[in-house]
């Protein structure tokens, strides 16, 4: 189990990992480029380290709980360039990469044990930052995650804002998951101190259009006619995120920590952030 006052390091103090932040009970450290990044996460009680500075990264992973969120661009994994030569020194390393890993699976689960099969620049990209903390860490803990929402990042804001659209493509489904899932969920894996590659999701595959009805539906606003995917104006992005299709699966995490996600579907997720914000 992890100690109260283990310190928390973030490669990356993203999205996701603030919120975990928000959970941490010791100090947090974060990587920053820029003296704005820098106050952003010296606001939220996070002590900023300079990606610059390497001396600085070595003493701040020393016993601490590293938590890689950056992706990887065309020259790898940014974090891995910078401090795997030191993540020995680390009391565990987690990287935090996607389902993407998996490729198409025509509808199928995706478990840990499926076959790595990438189709995409950016999945491919990621199993080669996947292998790569392997091999720098016997004993990293690697986390796929779905289609992330939360808070001003969710479909409610893309209904508001008017660029909601219910594009259908049969069959297709999609696994997601909550921020705060998200950040309890890797919590959960720090805390028990397992290894290894992890599922983190919800408990719900849907089909893209019917998350956003539902989002209309919370907002009291029209739903958006369907759009057949041959018809649909779709960036190289966009078409690529429904070329695959998989159900994944959680089980695996959740056998190892008892973790279990406070918003097991999208309905849930919406409904407090709809809460939250007319609070």
């Amino acid at each position: 189990m992890t100690e109260l006052s283990e310190p928390l390091f973030l490669f990356g103090p993203g999205y996701c990992a603030l919120a975990l932040a928000g959970l941490w009970d010791g100090p947090v450290f974060g990587t920053y480029r820029s003296e704005e990044s820098r106050g952003r996460i010296e606001t939220k009680g996070i002590s900023g380290v300079s990606v610059g500075d390497i001396e600085g990264l070595s003493k701040a992973i020393a016993g601490a709980h590293v938590v890689i969120s950056t992706p990887p661009g065309e020259a790898g994994c940014p974090a891995l360039g910078l401090i795997g030569a030191v993540a020995h020194k680390a009391t565990s390393v987690t990287y935090l990469s996607t389902t993407g890993v998996y490729g198409d699976l025509d509808g199928g689960w995706a478990f840990e044990w499926t076959p790595i099969n990438p189709r995409s620049v950016r999945g491919q990209r990621r199993v080669k930052a996947e292998q790569g903390w392997q091999a720098v860490r016997e004993d990293v803990c690697i986390v796929r995650l779905p289609g992330i929402y939360g808070p001003g990042r969710s479909p409610l804001d893309r209904v508001r804002s008017g660029r909601a659209s219910r594009i259908i493509k049969p069959g297709q489904v999609f696994s997601r998951a909550h921020r705060d899932d998200i950040a309890s969920g890797v919590k959960a894996l720090i805390d028990a101190g397992v290894s290894g590659a992890f599922n983190l999701c919800d408990e719900e595959v849907a089909p893209p259009q019917d998350v956003t009805a539902y989002a209309c539906e919370l907002l009291d606003l029209p739903v958006p006619e369907g759009v057949p995917i041959e018809q649909a104006e779709l960036s190289d992005m966009g078409r690529s995120f429904y070329a695959e299709c998989k159900r994944v699966s959680n089980a695996k995490l959740k056998a190892a920590t008892g973790w279990r996600p406070v918003y097991p579907t999208y309905r849930e997720g919406l409904q407090a952030i709809l809460a939250a914000e007319q609070s």
